[in-house]
């Protein structure tokens, strides 16, 4: 069985710090990408960030670039999303997902296995 699991999520202040992590079996991780993705209420899921298995590859949103940084730990079969300088509107339900190969970094429908999402709040 396939399963994500996300954890860290919270409420923070308006430029504080968090981090996320998504944690899966090493059979479904293992030569994959895995990408972030967020979600707030009344609007699309949106594509934050990718890394690729080998760590060497990490697509951002414009929206998060050079305050959020994803990486990974393949000895623990997780990967982590650390957000710095956090704003109001990075409020949402956070989900991880796993990468079809050879698909593109930012679409939904490249990803075929998710999470259940964490609730991160950023209060001003």
């Amino acid at each position: 069985q396939v399963q994500l699991v996300e954890s860290g999520g919270g409420l923070v202040q308006a430029g504080g710090s968090l981090r996320l992590s998504c944690a899966a079996s090493a059979r479904t991780f293992s030569g994959y990408a895995v990408g972030w993705f967020r979600q707030a209420p009344g609007k699309e899921r949106e594509f934050v960030a990718a890394v690729n298995w080998g760590g060497d590859n990490t697509p951002y949103a414009d929206s998060v670039r050079g305050r959020f940084t994803i990486s990974r730990d393949n000895a623990k079969n997780t990967v982590y999303l650390q957000m710095h300088s956090t704003k109001p509107e990075d409020t949402a339900v956070y989900y991880c997902a796993r990468k079809r190969s050879g698909t593109s970094y930012y679409n939904r429908g490249s990803y075929d296995y998710w999470g259940q999402g964490t609730q991160v709040t950023v209060s001003s």
